[in-house]
């Protein structure tokens, strides 16, 4: 599928975001502009890149156990085991599972998302959030949007400064959604530590990337007409479903899943 996409060049002159988040997940899918990013971070970014993808493993877990069988992930990302719909398939061989993001370099390793089981389906959209309708209509070629939907937008909300209204991109999102569908969000906090924070951001706006943190109740905002589950908006270590009781750990991330009333 992906070698009829256009291959754009990878700018390997200037740190990328998804780049920067693999070189803290530990992988080799970055450049030396990435890596001195990362470097220079707190180290508190690699805790909450550790603690956005433990995240995403549970939401999605979680959302497969109670039915959901389409999901739609937006700022995927490199592709770490295990991936989102390694995840969802194992619960429910049939999910279907549309992956997008504006790297070359995710593009690059699409192949590696469309590994999907027989019953279901992965498809790979290479596509700019803030071109939300592009995204949907590419993804209704293998989602049902008459049907629940699942979207997640992990990691991806703080490098979406307010100039670039990320509220109205979620909202246009959430709009194309059936009703019973869940969004999926995480959001670096700017109340937490505060001076951490400005370091965070300081150092990734040395690379030109602009790092919009903020508060729990600006993350609340993008939740707006949507019916939060339990255990509500949260830090990432805070969500959690099951037997077993969520470790305490310090966390700068804010997380929640909601559905679609």
């Amino acid at each position: 599928m992906t070698s009829a996409i256009p291959q754009p060049p990878i700018d390997t002159s200037r740190p990328h975001s998804a780049r920067v988040y693999d070189s803290l997940l530990g992988g080799k899918d970055n450049y030396p502009v990435d890596q001195a990013v990362a470097e220079h971070l707190p180290a508190e970014a690699k805790t909450g890149a550790l603690q956005n993808r433990a995240f995403m493993n549970r939401a999605t877990a979680w959302l497969a156990g109670q039915g959901v069988d389409q999901f739609l992930d937006i700022g995927t990302g490199i592709p770490t085991a295990p991936n989102l719909h390694q995840i969802a398939q194992e619960i429910n061989p049939a999910a279907r599972v549309v992956y997008c993001d504006n790297d070359p370099i995710v593009l690059r390793h699409a192949e590696a998302l469309l590994i999907s089981s027989p019953e279901g389906a992965t498809d790979y959209v290479h596509a700019d959030v803030r071109e939300p309708g592009t995204i949907v209509e590419a993804a209704r070629k293998v989602l049902d949007f008459d049907r629940p939907v699942a979207l997640s937008l992990l990691g991806l909300l703080h490098f979406l400064p307010d100039d670039e209204d990320p509220y109205a991109i979620v909202r246009t999102l959430a709009a194309t959604l059936h009703r019973g569908s869940y969004v999926v969000l995480s959001q670096g906090a700017s109340d937490v530590n505060p001076e951490r924070g400005e370091e965070g951001a300081a150092e990734y706006g040395r690379g030109g990337i602009r790092l919009a943190l903020r508060t729990r109740g600006e993350f609340a905002r993008f939740f707006e007409g949507l019916d939060i589950v339990e255990p509500g908006l949260v830090t990432a270590p805070e969500w959690f479903h099951g037997a077993d009781a969520p470790r305490p750990e310090e966390s700068g991330l804010y997380v929640a899943v909601a559905r679609i009333p």
